[in-house]
């Protein structure tokens, strides 16, 4: 093995001995007594250095481009954006001459650490099928750090993801937003502060899995929905008695109840539901199960059927995670259309471009951009500057981390991608990705090429590497 392409468990390793050796991590305080929250994310930014970009073509994810820009990165956050700017102080400056700048690729639909590669039994760890309702389970739990398409993720200009439960289930357990940085755990990777989603599926799926040949419930659509809101009837009462203990009105809180408490935070308003759903009949269905017992749907994912009640979604801020061309293997996924994404963008809804799949993730910008064409043969523009926002600040918001990150204003973590040409051609490769600021991808230094320990190989006792 190249001493430049050294595994990630031992470059983290280096990396948290100089930064920790004296009892602090950089630019923070040394550990107080108190522990923090089990599970809670330990993410920290890799090293930085003040960084001004120049001369670039930059989409900024909220709707403009700047021709012969300018961006300053500093501690980890966007400190300016425009042109010509006067930048004071020593940073390293970087040339983007006849290069694009783009906020970095977020995709709210992955299932990588929990679906890993290579695709065997002994990591498939996305759908816990022993109920209809696991609601109390956690992705996280599952997350392998070492899966190679995190890495393969990153050469494609992905700085954010979220990871969900597979679709099941009715209710297939919580999501974790993480930053694509090598890790040896999934708390290296949470993202802070962003907030648990809760993975639901209606239609095929759940009747697929459950149905008449297992006897269990549901079997159809009706005892797909009759699941959901028995559901959310028994988490209203969980609620009920925990407010009536609190308040003294009863003397004994009800038992902990792990399936409870998903859904309890839920209708806090404390977790965001993300509803794998593909026609259009059944995503208005879920607005009204949400309207019924007062939670908001995130997101409808996949939702290949989106431009039939795109002014539903919008009118309920719910967004759309979609496909640009999967469509036909199987009924509920027939009638699709091209144009989805751009339709539902036109009628004004929150439209986003996600993967669903392992390579998919590498390139989401040509997603984005078989999108584009198939919009303009139909007579919809679209403008490059308004089709980064469904890469990146569309799922953001759908995240809840739209304040943070999702575009290039000024204050917002410096997730920033480098490309080498438009990020719409089929041509295109990130040339740098840079997460709080830290270069973490280049494709022209190895060394800043992330491997997992799981790609190194097994060297025999008669040392082959094998």
């Amino acid at each position: 093995m190249s001493e430049s392409r050294m595994s990630t468990s031992i470059l983290l390793a280096l990396i948290a001995f100089g930064l920790n050796g004296c009892g602090e991590r950089a630019g923070h305080p040394a550990r107080e007594e108190a522990e923090p929250p089990l599970y809670a994310s330990t993410y920290a930014p890799l090293p930085r250095e003040a960084t001004v970009i120049e001369h670039a073509t930059i989409l900024t994810g909220a709707g403009e481009r700047i021709d012969d820009g300018v961006l300053v990165m500093r501690d980890g956050r966007i400190e300016a954006v425009g042109t010509a700017l006067e930048v004071a102080g020593e940073l390293m400056r970087i040339d983007a001459g006849g290069k694009w700048l783009t906020p970095g690729i977020i995709d709210n639909h992955s299932h990588l650490g929990v679906y890993p590669s290579p695709a065997v039994a002994a990591v498939s760890d996305g759908n816990e099928v022993s109920d209809p309702n696991t609601a109390q389970v956690w992705a996280e739990h599952a997350v392998w750090p070492q899966d190679p398409g995190f890495a393969a993720a990153l050469a494609g200009g992905v700085t954010t993801l979220q990871i969900l439960p597979g679709s099941a289930n009715l209710f297939g357990g919580r999501s974790v937003v993480v930053k694509n940085v090598p890790a040896r755990t999934v708390q290296e990777m949470k993202f802070p502060g962003a907030p648990h989603g809760l993975k639901m599926a209606c239609g095929e799926n759940p009747k697929r899995v459950y149905g008449v040949d297992r006897l269990v419930a549901p079997s159809t659509r009706m005892g797909s929905v009759a699941g959901y809101r028995q559901a959310w009837a028994r988490a209203q009462d969980y609620i009920a008695k925990q407010e009536a203990f609190a308040s003294g009105a009863a003397e004994e809180t009800p038992e902990r109840d792990l399936q409870l408490e998903t859904l309890a935070g839920v209708l806090r308003g404390e977790i965001l539901v993300h509803n794998h759903c593909y026609r259009a009949d059944e995503m208005a269905v879920m607005l009204d199960v949400a309207q019924e017992f007062g939670y908001e749907i995130a997101s409808f994912h996949h939702a290949v059927e989106a431009y039939k009640v795109a002014d539903l979604l919008a009118a309920s801020g719910t967004c759309a995670a979609m496909w640009a061309d999967w469509w036909g293997f199987k009924l509920e996924a027939f009638d699709a259309v091209r144009e989805n994404i751009a339709m539902v963008d036109a009628a004004g809804a929150c439209a986003i471009v996600h993967s669903d799949s392992e390579t998919g993730i590498q390139r989401l910008n040509q997603e984005a951009a078989k999108v584009m064409a198939a919009a303009q043969r139909a007579g919809i523009e679209v403008d490059r500057a308004d089709a980064m926002r469904w890469l990146s600040l569309n799922p953001a918001k759908s995240l809840g981390i739209a304040g943070q990150t999702g575009s290039l204003e000024v204050g917002k973590m410096a997730d920033v991608v480098i490309w080498d040409g438009d990020p719409f051609s089929v041509y295109a490769k990130a040339e740098k990705v840079y997460i709080d600021g830290a270069l973490i991808y280049d494709r022209t230094d190895p060394a800043r090429q992330p491997v997992s320990d799981f790609e190194l190989g097994l060297v025999s006792l008669d040392g082959e590497s094998r």
